[in-house]
């Protein structure tokens, strides 16, 4: 009776390959995703600051400002557009009403009246 199958040693090395090309595979699916966050990671750094202070429009282009937001607040609307500060203080003393949840107008020292 002889044994006519693959011999062990062959079948390990057949492993051995298969193995590498898994293992090549993953190294290439993490240097994607390395450079994939490196990309990520510049593009944060690039962003521009976000603007000290935000004036928000009504639901059309042509509608006046509803609220004055401190820039980065978490309640002004996708219709928000950077203002300087003299602006900001000037829509307020307009009566364009101050965000009740980031308080421009305590932020701004603006007193009405």
């Amino acid at each position: 009776m002889s044994d006519t199958g693959p011999t062990r040693l062959v079948l390990l090395r057949f492993l051995e390959r298969v193995q590498q090309r898994d293992l090549d595979r993953t190294r290439r699916w993490i240097a994607d995703e390395e450079r994939r966050e490196t990309e990520r990671q510049r593009g944060i750094a690039a962003r521009p600051a976000p603007p000290d202070w935000l004036l928000e429009k009504g639901l059309n282009r042509d509608s006046a400002p509803v609220y004055v937001h401190v820039g980065g607040c978490w309640n002004a609307g996708g219709r928000s557009h950077g203002v300087s500060r003299d602006l900001a203080r000037r829509a307020l003393a307009e009566g364009v009403k101050a965000c009740s949840h980031c308080r421009p107008d305590t932020a701004l020292r603006f007193l009405e009246g």
